[in-house]
């Protein structure tokens, strides 16, 4: 299928169930809790490579993971399981309140590690699979994948009238904590938005004052991933994350970024557009002449150049607007959806077939894309907001109209920022090809 990027093969000498590398002497791996095949000895005494089956997990195999609750103070949440505990709710990373709770694998008794004393499976956390309704026509679902220990994207929906808040924050996985702030900055962004739309006095939608307000919501993102953790100014590798926000009314949709996480335009007539452009070395690769299949095959493919944390020179994020000529939906993912399927067309085909399936319940199509991409594999953590825009009532709008028609208006900015940020790229998740 054109467009569709698709992960490399595990190594031979990773885990035979999902892939990962395992540690010398390791007996289940640490990513997805497989039996690992016991390590045999050379006459010398040193361990020898696992050589075991390719099925040594097929009695150990993930259970499935319940939609969770979200902080019933998150106007963004949607209850879609029973209550958690407060400490474990919106997604907290550690994994000591499935201490108490029996393996739901064997039944066995779960480490303060979070993993089954008897068979090393992995107890599901609360923000493993995460699920959203901030209205009828908004919702989204962040899920842990299949591949990777926890969830460090983070997902903040929200309304203000008939505006759509739509926020997606993706981890950088080479910096503890990434979850921590991830979580921190997607909340203190929709949060920002939510405040700030209700302020807005103008007779229509303004592009400008749109424009403006996600900027600021980037920097409260940014100043929220700084006080995350205590001691993030002083660390070399300070946790850090990408950051996509978008506001969706019927006849305007403005989205910001920093990163690679992506807003895609998916109207029911006429070609799909990604708004967005990933400030990532493969964007760089594409403005060089490459393909985009070729560069986001790439070794650097995650490679990021901007992003939220202690160390990011600059947390402005660039804006870009239009406005719809009709219906369809706007839709902000972290890369672990397109991942698999990158081009325009590609993702809209998917919402359209998945609307056909399933009706336009926002929620329920954003789970059966997490569920497309983890069957391709889920080598990341996988995150889909949706929002439904009605598009103008009896108007007559021309397709792609962007910021620059508006007076007044913050231009739409298409061109990449001159050169990289101290400190070189940053790697948001490990290459998939």
């Amino acid at each position: 299928m054109d467009g569709v990027v698709t992960a490399e093969a595990p190594d031979a000498a990773a885990c035979p169930a999902c892939g990962e590398a395992a540690g010398p002497g390791a007996r289940f791996c640490e990513a997805c809790g497989a039996v690992l095949a016991p390590a045999s000895t050379t006459p010398d005494g040193t361990a020898a490579p696992s050589t075991g089956p390719a099925d040594a997990a097929a009695d150990v195999a993930r259970p499935a993971i319940p939609a969770t609750p979200g902080d019933p103070g998150d106007p963004g949440a949607t209850v879609a399981g029973a209550a958690a505990p407060q400490g474990a709710r919106d997604g907290a990373p550690d994994a000591a309140d499935a201490a108490d709770t029996p393996c739901p694998a064997c039944g066995g008794e779960i480490a303060p590690d979070g993993y089954c004393l008897e068979c090393g499976a992995r107890a599901p956390r609360e923000r493993d699979h995460v699920e959203r309704r901030a209205a009828e026509h908004v919702g989204g679902v962040s899920d842990v994948g299949v591949r990777r220990r926890r969830n460090e994207d983070a997902l903040a929906l929200g309304t203000a009238g008939d505006v759509a808040v739509l926020v997606v924050c993706d981890g950088v996985a080479s910096a503890p904590d990434s979850d921590r702030a991830s979580r921190a900055a997607a909340q203190a962004a929709r949060d920002l938005l939510v405040g700030g739309l209700g302020a807005v006095e103008a007779p229509a939608p303004d592009a400008g004052a749109w424009s403006r307000l996600l900027v600021a919501a980037g920097h409260a993102a940014d100043a929220a991933v700084r006080a995350a953790v205590d001691d993030a100014a002083s660390r070399e590798d300070p946790p850090s994350c990408t950051f996509v926000a978008a506001l969706a009314g019927p006849t305007l949709l403005v989205a910001a970024w920093l990163g690679d996480s992506r807003v895609y335009w998916l109207p029911d007539a006429g070609p799909a557009e990604q708004l967005t452009e990933d400030d990532s070395l493969a964007a760089e690769l594409v403005a060089g002449g490459m393909t985009r299949e070729q560069a986001e095959r790439s070794r650097d493919a995650h490679a990021i150049t901007r992003w939220l944390g202690a160390d990011a020179e600059d947390a402005t994020a660039r804006t870009v607007a239009t406005r719809p000529a009709g219906p369809g939906w706007l839709l902000a993912c972290s890369d672990g959806l397109w991942n698999y399927g990158s081009a325009p067309d590609v993702v809209a085909g998917l919402v359209r077939d998945a609307v056909d399936r399933l009706g336009p319940d926002p929620v329920a199509l954003a789970r059966d894309l997490v569920g497309w991409a983890n069957a391709r594999g889920g080598h990341d953590n996988v995150t889909v907001a949706l929002a439904r825009v009605a598009g103008p009532a009896g108007t007559d709008v021309a397709p792609g109209t962007t910021a620059e028609d508006d007076p007044g208006t913050v231009p739409t900015v298409r061109r990449r920022p001159a050169g990289s940020l101290a400190g070189g790229p940053r790697t948001a998740a490990p290459p998939t090809a």
